[in-house]
Order: C-alpha cells, then structure tokens, then sequence
C-alpha cells in the first residue's frame, strides 16, 4: 500500500500548503515565503523542512510557476480606520481599479502580531505589492517581504534601513508654520498636544514645534507639552491638565485631528469658548472643523496626492522594468487653512494700585 492511500482502500489527498502549516506551527506565509526561495528564520524553516518530510508533501510546480505572474491586487495596512487612512483608502481604490488592481485592505490596530499575520497573508495571496506604515517593529518581515520579490510602499509614517518607497507629507515644515501662525498673533504661551514621540510622524510634527518655538527666543515649558499619543480621550484628559495649570497657555497646537476633538471637548466642558478664550489650531484638516462656529484653522493634508502618488509608485514599480529603479522618497506640502479659531492674543489689562 501506498503512503498516500488509507487503510481502508480509500486514497488519502496529498497533504497541502496548509497541512505543513499546522504541523509546523507556524504561518501559511511563512511556508509559502519558503517555498518560494524567501528567506525565513532558521527555527522555522527546519520545522518547515521537517513538516514536509513527515507528510509526504510535494509542492505544486504549476502554482510554482503562477508566482512569477502578476495577480493585480495590492495589500494596504492601516492602524485604523480614521478620517485620514479611510480617505486615502477611497482615493486609492479608485485609482487602481483605474488600472485593472485590485485592493486587499486590512486594519491592524496597532497590534504588533497582526501586523506579521497579515504580512504573513499577503504573501499567501501573492500579493504584487503592499503598501503601509513603517513599522519598527516588523522591520525584519518587511526586509523579508521586500527580497523575495514584493515591493512595498510606506506612507504616512517612515522607518529606516528597508530598500522601499515612501510617500510622506512635510510634517515639520507644515507644524512649523502653524505654530509661527500662532506666534505671529502674539502668542507665547503655546501648549501642544503631540503623538508619540518616538515614531517618524510624531517626532516630526513636534520638531516643527519646537524649532518655531526656539526660533522666536521661547523656551520649552515641560509643562505645556503632552505626549496624548494621536488619542481622543487622553488629548480630552490633557487639557484638563492645561487649563487647570496655574499659567495655563494662551493657544493650543494639535498634533492630529483625534486630540484636537478631544481638546474640543474639554474646553467647551470647562466652560470656555475658542477663540475668546484660548486659541487652537489642529493638524489634519476634516469636514466638521468647518462647521464649528468659528471655524477651525487646520494643516491640511494632501490627500488627493497622497493616494496619486501612490497609485503612480505601484504602477511604477509592477511595470516590466521597476525593479531596477532605486527606491523614490516623495515629499508633499501642506497647506494651512486659516479660520477663525486662532486671533490675535491681547494681554490682560491689569489694575493700577
């Protein structure tokens, strides 16, 4: 009797991708990225070989061949569905569906392991190319992705050290020239809500804030800046913090468009209006900040171009002779939409004794 038929006279179906998978103990992914001449950590790729052993597996050579074929569908990765990854995700659709791709899109969370799930999936699909967030924390899986073949695409947030595109907006510049709006009006007491530091976006976006500060001769009071880390509900809890100091800031910067609701929020709470009382401008610009009273001044994104530039890349990229290109940085500006919830600061008239 043969090793594929069964005891009972019936015959066994070969084991497949899937099967070495389980027995493995590890991703589909990561066989398929084996299989496929990628490389893989060594603790997995003698599981692999040994899983192939013990099952008799033989691998396809049709579907072999099939992954030197285009499949015309693109992986994107967002953290979340905000108002910003949600736009460039609806411009981008259309654009590829422009040029006969298709869009493969999953929301991570911010989870570390989904992430390398679903890196691990877009291999398995073959996907031709996937764009998202540079992530440090799946630096290796990225560098994996990028020398078996699949070009990626990061935007949004940077990392170095992959060989990769990248579609970045002026965050520095365009923070810079929000808060100099702000010094320009008489401002010194400028409080900023940031996000997380230690990432591209986040150092990016607070630089320009402090260069605009030091560049005017103001220190950086500790005390006026808060790390809310892009979040609704600690930027809320943050300016609780601001207005209850004893010196609270005249004016507020916010690092994206989430604490600047959440900075919304509390000022109104705490009783107090915009402009009248504190002035605020937001990076990211949505629809609601135009229907807000006065108006909300904004860093406007480019989002439009975002996703054109994208599209261009992956057209770029999958063409027969993309390959060989040298990895592109594209820097788009941004533009400051001024309204009314930023005026000129005057100071408060004291008594005389």
């Amino acid at each position: 009797m043969s090793d594929n038929d069964a005891d009972d006279g019936t015959t066994k179906r070969p084991p497949t991708i899937v099967d070495v998978a389980e027995a493995a103990g590890v991703a589909i992914g990561t066989v398929s990225r084996h299989l496929n001449g990628q490389p893989v950590r060594r603790a997995n790729r003698d599981q692999i070989e040994d899983a192939i052993r013990r099952l008799g597996y033989h691998r396809n050579a049709l579907a072999a061949a099939m992954k030197s074929d285009l499949t015309n569908t693109v992986g994107l990765l967002v953290p979340r569905l905000s108002e910003f990854h949600a736009a460039v995700l609806e411009h981008l659709s259309q654009l590829l569906r422009q040029q006969g791709r298709a869009l493969m899109t999953y929301c991570h969370n911010e989870d570390h392991q989904s992430v390398l799930d679903l890196l691990d999936f877009f291999a398995s699909h073959r996907v031709d190319c996937v764009i998202m967030n540079g992530r440090k924390d799946a630096l290796e899986r990225i560098r994996d992705t990028v020398r078996g073949g699949t070009p990626v695409i990061f935007y949004d947030t940077d990392i170095q050290g992959p060989a990769v595109d990248r579609v970045l907006v002026e965050n520095r510049t365009a923070s810079f020239r929000a808060v100099s709006h702000l010094l320009d009006i008489g401002h010194k007491r400028i409080a900023v809500l940031t996000g997380n530091i230690e990432s591209y976006t986040g150092r990016e976006r607070f630089e320009g804030y402090r260069q605009a500060m030091l560049g005017r001769g103001l220190s950086i009071d500790p005390d006026l800046v808060l790390e809310t880390h892009w979040s609704e509900e600690e930027a809320f809890g943050g300016m609780l913090k601001l207005l209850t100091l004893r010196e609270p800031p005249t004016a507020v910067y916010c690092c994206n468009y989430n604490m600047t609701v959440g900075a919304l929020r509390m000022i109104k709470e705490h009783g107090l209006r915009i402009p009248d009382d504190i002035s605020l401008v937001s990076f990211d610009d949505i629809p609601l900040f135009r229907l807000y009273e006065v108006g909300i001044t904004a860093v406007a994104q480019p989002i439009a171009k975002i996703a054109e530039t994208l599209a261009s890349l992956v057209s770029s990229r999958l063409s027969p002779r993309g390959a060989a290109h040298a990895p592109h940085t594209i820097m788009l500006d941004c533009d400051i939409i001024l309204r009314g919830s930023a005026r000129q600061y005057v100071p408060p008239v004291t008594a005389k004794k």
